[in-house]
């Protein structure tokens, strides 16, 4: 009908303790990313973690153990997606992954990521004969390892 609804009881619960009809009231709208997608880059991210072994095992005689957050920042960095930082003690110059939360990602930004990183699991990860097709499905098999 051309206006705002709260989304549930409980919003409508809050909006009617603050707002009265006819008050105005600021807002920022943002249409939700879609969630399957989002767990879908994480099916992703988790098939390409399972192929992918560390060239380097230790460092300074301690075992480097596999860990999915820093790979999957560093697959986001790969792609393109990240922001430039200087280490203040070293100077030495950092890349940090940038935000994929639902708020700080948009759609179109969050697919490209997508597609970049099954470019970068087919061209540094995975072994010779995979293509998207079998990471499509591939995937979707990891994705039904979530229900």
């Amino acid at each position: 009908n051309g206006c705002f609804r709260p989304h549930s009881l409980r919003d409508a619960e809050i909006i009617g303790k603050h707002w009265r009809p006819g008050d105005l009231a600021a807002m920022n709208v943002t249409k939700p990313r879609n969630g399957k997608f989002h767990r879908k880059f994480f099916a992703l991210c988790q098939f390409l973690f399972d192929y992918w072994e560390p060239e380097i095992t230790e460092h300074k005689g301690i075992p480097i153990q596999k860990n999915f957050d820093r790979f999957r920042k560093d697959l986001t960095i790969a792609a393109g997606f990240y922001e430039t930082n200087v280490n203040a003690i070293s100077g030495d110059l950092r890349l940090i992954a940038k935000s994929i939360s639902f708020s700080k990602m948009d759609e179109d930004a969050f697919a490209e990521l997508y597609s970049k990183v099954v470019d970068i699991g087919l061209e540094r990860i995975l072994p010779a004969g995979f293509d998207r097709n079998g990471i499509d499905a591939a995937v979707e098999a990891e994705m039904m390892s979530f229900l």
